[in-house]
């Protein structure tokens, strides 16, 4: 028995020729949707960049993501394996004879620690391996090890500025974002935001397809500024303000509409303006815990007087520090030149978010996870004058359920609605009523202390 068990076991050095960050060369490049606003936006980077990207259809195949898992993996493993199977299924249909799956590359992140999505492209190796065909299939994967670096995904002399266009899509995606939820709820007529986020997000693909390669930023955020300008007037100034209420949870679910069965468009529904955690803030955070990291072993072997790790962690500390400096002044830059013309709402700096926790002994960054972010984001928020915050996560989500067991005593001593929404593929009969119980709670909140600040 033994000796069968062994032979079942896959080593993940059998993974290397068609798992890792792999060139992309001239193969197409496929993107997995979470944020949409993100997806086409990096997309649109990497065509800058002389590579074919497109996003992938999204939800489509969940039939099949549901067939080929079972059921204990995190809930966006299940939805992105449906994506690439259902797209592989769609051009096998489309190509007949024609189609050759060596001509795709699978573009599919991964992140240290505890969480599952760090296995994500393994398991998702495993079962492409399985199909026919499909073993040709390669998936290409950037790390927070590195702070998601692209070398060997494309030149080496194209990576490092790939890496920082692809930030400022980011961030560019996260103005747009809050610039919808900012001007939906208080729309001149049903359906215009909408129809005109649509037309927003061509434009600014454009913009990154023809100004990312020369790092041409301002000629970006001169384009959306211009859109944000245009947009703007969609708001009916007749409309009083109404109760916010911010997002926060596990980055994939809070972010990907369709997995969370828009949640936050049920929120508007029942009157709130809505404010989502930002795409950059992981990002941001993931340079901030490398450089955290770095400095902690660095005095660790400073005190031992192990002098070559400590130059080694010395050099980490430098390149994770020069990163988050690069970060946060593009995200400032950009923030600083929309907030010219409209209030979208400003985003969080990570250092704040740790000394949140520190005042208010709820937690450690020392725990890592998204856990750190969310319950800082959810005391910052509170501080603000949200009315109202959702954790918004996959079913037995650790980090999140961690989140939720912290703030929960928390927002209850302070008389602020809090929501738990987990997520599966299914529908929870009782999910409207409780959003409809918590926007009730949010509006009295409302009612009582009004908008205290516009935002966090």
């Amino acid at each position: 028995m033994a000796d069968g068990m062994h032979s079942k076991t896959v080593p993940l050095e059998s993974f290397s020729p068609n798992l890792g960050r792999l060139n992309v060369g001239r193969k197409t490049l496929l993107i997995p949707e979470m944020d949409r606003m993100a997806a086409y936006l990096v997309a649109a980077t990497f065509r800058g960049f002389g590579v074919k990207a497109q996003v992938l259809e999204t939800y489509k195949g969940m039939d099949l993501g549901k067939e080929y898992t079972s059921g204990k993996e995190c809930y966006p493993c299940q939805v992105t394996l449906g994506d690439i199977l259902y797209f592989m299924e769609r051009e096998r249909e489309r190509l007949g004879a024609a189609f050759n799956p060596a001509q795709y590359v699978y573009f599919l992140p991964e992140s240290d620690g505890p969480c599952r999505f760090g296995l994500y492209n393994k398991f998702q190796r495993i079962v492409l391996d399985s199909l026919p065909g499909l073993k040709n299939l390669d998936i290409t994967s950037v790390t927070t090890k590195d702070g998601y670096s692209a070398e060997g995904m494309v030149d080496k002399s194209k990576a490092l500025d790939l890496k920082k266009v692809a930030y400022f899509s980011f961030v560019v995606a996260d103005i747009l974002d809050r610039f919808h939820w900012r001007i939906r709820p208080y729309e001149k007529e049903p359906g215009m935001a909408d129809a005109f986020m649509e037309k927003a997000l061509l434009t600014m693909e454009g913009a990154f397809e023809r100004f990312g390669l020369k790092k041409k930023f301002d000629k970006i955020l001169d384009q959306l500024q211009e859109t944000i300008m245009e947009g703007k007037v969609i708001v009916n100034p007749s409309v009083p303000p109404k109760p916010l209420v911010g997002v926060v949870g596990e980055i994939y679910l809070r972010t990907h509409t369709h997995a969370n069965q828009d949640l936050i468009r049920l929120l508007e529904k029942h009157g709130a303006e809505v404010v989502n955690a930002s795409m950059a803030e992981w990002v941001n955070y993931v340079s901030y815990d490398g450089l955290r990291t770095a400095g902690v072993e660095f005095l660790l072997h400073l005190k031992e007087r192990r002098f070559r790790p400590m130059m080694a962690h010395l050099k980490d500390m430098l390149g994770f520090g020069v990163d988050l400096l690069y970060k946060e002044h593009r995200q400032k830059q950009a923030y600083k030149r929309i907030q010219k013309v409209m209030d979208v709402p400003d985003d969080h700096k990570i250092s704040h978010l740790e000394k949140v926790l520190k005042e208010d002994d709820l937690l450690s960054f020392d725990i890592a996870t998204e856990a750190c972010l969310s319950v800082a984001s959810i005391v910052a928020c509170a501080r603000a004058g949200y009315d109202g915050m959702v954790n918004v996560y996959p079913f037995t989500c650790m980090p999140s359920t961690t989140t939720s067991a912290v703030v929960k005593p928390f927002m209850s001593r302070l008389g602020i609605p809090y929501l738990d929404a987990p997520y599966d593929s299914g529908i929870q009969p009782g999910r409207e009523a409780a959003i409809r119980t918590f926007m009730y709670q949010a509006e009295q909140h409302f009612r009582r202390h009004g908008r205290s600040s516009s935002h966090a």
